[in-house]
């Protein structure tokens, strides 16, 4: 299934990149419905779309700003979609602009002061590639077919005079969804690890990565429609690979962002049998910050079942066995498996068990509470000032 997506992908993509009826010259526009549009032009759209991807409101603005620009009269611009028009383009590229501010400064800035501005990005990152992706993506491709002739794209098979405008749609739309959907899933993936990272050197390097990136796909498209165009598809190949760690680290962030937000862990009880959980490694080729449930069997062994994608057939788990703390960190707690003097992380706590670990270790029967990140750091070096060591978590 997953090779058959990935031929599917693919091939859709580099026909809608195919010359549409035969060339008459390399570089030569065809004349197609009124406007001259020339397979480059449609390699050039493959490129927009994955740059848009990459950072959804800056795209969408700058195309935006682009279509409304090249519109010459009143009745062109009454045409214009959503996107297009003043009073989306204008506050959408202003939001950037202040993004690019904050970045600019961030360097300067506390940790403290930026990781705040950093939550919001991420929320409107998220948004904006959402809304995107259900609503310009779809759009953006019927739109530009409009501009080609009924049955063009199949006029060299002999369907010149069929209207096949709903069959491009049906082929083409979901493609180009599927495809700014997972670039758009390894965009966002760098917008959680620059918000989980605690150095502001790191999140600038993480944002240059993402930058170079989509400058990389603009300056391929301006040299060369073609060497833009296979660019993108690697781009979009690499982002499909991925696509289950962003997946997971998206939703990992969007559970940390939300809950810290909106402080659940004041009105959160933890369940008497059953409470969900990330993990923190791979365990029995189960991938890290998997979501799932925690319990303990007839077996008294401790259960974690979850749902691939969130929403595939549940599979069941079994953590391996041995003896098992609650570590209490500043933002979040872990669920570590005690291996002699030293401790193993295994599950993750979204932030609304913070503050609840005693219930957890009634619950699960664990061995106890102990200090865990920042806080082993400080447990150390009051131990140290004290001149009493405390054993810090691994």
């Amino acid at each position: 299934m997953r090779k058959l997506l990935i031929i599917v992908v693919t091939l859709g993509l580099l026909a809608s990149t195919v010359n549409l009826p035969a060339q008459p010259a390399a570089g030569t526009a065809v004349p197609l419905g009124g406007k001259n549009i020339t397979a480059q032009e449609i390699a050039r759209n493959l490129s927009m779309l994955t740059g848009v991807a990459i950072s959804p409101l800056l795209g969408v603005g700058l195309v935006g700003w682009y279509q409304d620009h090249e519109a010459k009269t009143d009745a062109e611009r009454a045409r214009l979609s959503w996107y297009s028009k003043p009073e989306f383009y204008l506050p959408a590229l202003i939001i950037v602009l202040l993004c690019f501010v904050k970045d600019t400064a961030g360097t300067a800035l506390p940790t403290a002061l930026k990781k705040p501005l950093d939550v919001l990005e991420t929320v409107e990152h998220k948004i904006s590639g959402l809304v995107a992706t259900g609503a310009f993506v779809p759009l953006f491709v019927t739109t530009f077919h409009s501009h080609i002739a009924d049955g063009a794209c199949l006029g060299s098979l002999g369907f010149a005079t069929a209207d096949l405008h709903w069959l491009y749609n049906l082929l083409m739309v979901p493609v180009s969804m599927v495809a700014f959907f997972i670039v758009f899933l390894a965009s966002n993936a760098i917008n959680i690890l620059i918000l989980l990272s605690p150095f502001t050197t790191v999140d600038a390097a993480l944002k240059g990565v993402r930058g170079a990136v989509l400058a990389s796909v603009a300056a391929s498209a301006w040299m060369n429609p073609w060497i833009g165009a296979v660019w993108a598809v690697g781009i979009i190949l690499f982002s499909y690979f991925i696509a289950g760690w962003s997946f997971r680290l998206t939703h990992f962030g969007l559970v940390f962002i939300w809950e810290t937000l909106t402080f659940r862990r004041s009105r959160f009880t933890p369940d008497a049998k059953v409470n969900r959980f990330f993990l923190a490694r791979k365990i029995n080729q189960v991938p890290g910050r998997t979501y799932g449930k925690l319990s303990r069997d007839d077996q008294g062994s401790l259960v974690f079942d979850y749902h691939p994608w969130l929403v595939l057939p549940q599979r069941t788990m079994t953590l391996p066995a041995g003896k098992y703390d609650v570590g209490r960190g500043v933002f979040y707690s872990q669920l570590m498996r005690v291996e002699g003097d030293s401790t193993r992380m295994m599950l993750l706590l979204p932030p609304r068990y913070r503050g609840h670990e005693e219930q957890l270790v009634g619950i699960y029967k664990f061995g106890g509470v102990r200090p865990a990140g920042l806080l082993a750091a400080w447990a150390w070096l009051k131990g140290m000032i004290g001149g009493t060591r405390t054993e810090a978590a691994a």
